[in-house]
């Protein structure tokens, strides 16, 4: 389960290739991960308690699980806990901000509240969770309620939460009182500063995360469509780029990425390889009035497309997006078990830097990478989102794959056991906890331990 870089660079079969390989890791696994001698901290040890299996030394705490009764009195704890980001709260406190991916049929859906919600007729949302220094929670709310299907999204560098609505439900459409499909902004500490007004210029479209570059206020956007067309790779040029709370609100300008000689990036299957003077198209109707936007025409050159588009993160001067997965019986032009996407802006060069599957340089133990995370003593923390028992997983920059976390929960029956997925992994500003959610039986853990051994 794990590659040498040797071994991976001759398997590119291209030295230009290689370079592009070798540059692309040393930014992306930026740390230490070769500190930690074989990879991983051991193996994980059995839970007494049937909730989360851990490496010898790390320990969990249950910060939130759906159903218990939210700290500000405005309901239940919502289900379905999906992305999550921690930012830096009061006195070495945490503030979390998490997802809730409601659909109509949801079995808890985020309270409403007078001032936070967009749609009363929609389950999703955010809440937020404070934490002080001893990650105790001190306060636990709603930060918007009233919309659809959030996914996942990303923080800013000014410090609110882009949640993002996975869905392209208009109004009179199970339910609705409202379009779907949209971003929104959420200030973790105080939401009633952003309230719950849609960033329509950003795209009506089955949004999964974002990434903000920091130096140019870009805000590149993943489109999780598993069903063929395949979603694309946008990137918001606001017209506000020096940023600020509600800046976004003042729209700008929505572009999908062309891959000259790509339309399918599944097809791209040799790591390390890369595409020079990639481009960006305007999106016809960022609104989707009539035509979804993968569907518009984009002219006789086409556009790029990528199955299940995920996870989107900023790291040193690119950004970088997942493919969960290919599947050719489904449509895309290749089979894989998950891609990770380097975008240089600088370079207009797009890097494929590691392809997971069994015939390719790094394995996963199980299937489906989703919500991916960098790890602050070097290499990410991966979701895992597929069949049997779920993971978390740790991959170095060696391309050596170590288990982190295991579910405990199971949600199914003994003769079909079905256990819930991991979502929202992130870490604390002082790097000494790993936040991460179970999404059914939706749970938030904190996690802290020998991280730096």
């Amino acid at each position: 389960m794990s590659a040498t870089r040797r071994q991976v660079l001759a398997r590119t079969g291209a030295v230009g290739a290689g370079i592009a390989f070798t540059g692309a890791l040393s930014e992306l696994f930026a740390g230490t991960a070769a500190a930690h001698g074989k990879a991983g901290y051991g193996p994980l040890v059995p839970d007494p308690e049937g909730l989360l299996d851990l490496p010898k030394g790390f320990r969990y705490k249950v910060l939130s699980r759906e159903g218990d009764d939210l700290r500000s009195g405005e309901g239940k704890v919502p289900s379905n806990h999906d992305g999550m980001a921690a930012f830096r709260g009061k006195h070495g406190g945490v503030n979390l901000v998490r997802n809730h991916e409601n659909r109509v049929t949801g079995k808890i859906g985020v309270p409403t509240v007078e001032g936070l919600t967009y749609d009363p007729m929609a389950k999703g949302g955010c809440t937020a969770l404070a934490l002080d220094r001893r990650n105790n929670v001190v306060g636990e709310r709603v930060a918007i309620a009233g919309t659809a299907v959030n996914c996942a999204g990303g923080p800013t560098p000014w410090g609110t939460w882009l949640t993002c609505e996975e869905t392209e439900d208009k109004a009179g459409t199970n339910g609705y009182t409202k379009d779907h499909g949209f971003i929104f902004e959420v200030d973790p500490v105080d939401p009633h500063r952003t309230g719950a007004v849609p960033l329509t210029a950003m795209g009506r479209f089955q949004h999964e995360a974002i990434a903000v570059d920091p130096r140019r206020g870009v805000v590149y956007e993943t489109e999780d469509a598993f069903l063929k067309p395949f979603g694309l790779f946008y990137r918001f040029l606001p017209n506000k780029p020096e940023g600020g709370r509600g800046s976004l609100r003042a729209g700008g300008k929505l572009q999908a990425m062309r891959v000259p000689g790509v339309p399918d990036l599944s097809a791209v299957q040799e790591t390390g390889a890369c595409f020079d003077g990639v481009e960006w198209v305007d999106v016809p109707d960022p609104l989707a009035a009539q035509t979804p936007i993968r569907l518009q025409d984009f002219g006789p050159k086409g556009i790029t497309h990528a199955q299940k588009l995920e996870g989107c993160y900023w790291g040193g001067s690119s950004v970088y997006f997942v493919s969960s997965f290919a599947h050719s019986a489904e449509g895309s032009a290749a089979d894989h078990f998950g891609q990770i996407w380097r975008y240089d802006p600088s370079r207009r060069r797009l890097t494929l830097v590691i392809v997971f599957g069994p015939s390719t340089d790094i394995q996963l133990p199980g299937e489906s990478p989703d919500n991916i995370c960098l790890v602050p003593t070097g290499g990410l923390m991966v979701c895992e989102d597929g069949s049997g028992a779920q993971h978390v997983y740790g991959l170095t920059r060696r391309g050596e794959v170590y288990p982190m976390a295991r579910g405990r929960q199971n949600i199914g029956t003994p003769q079909e056991p079905e256990w819930g997925e991991f979502a929202g992994v992130t870490f604390s500003p002082d790097h000494d906890t790993m936040y991460v959610n179970c999404y059914t039986p939706g749970t938030t853990f904190a996690v802290t331990g020998p991280w730096h051994k």
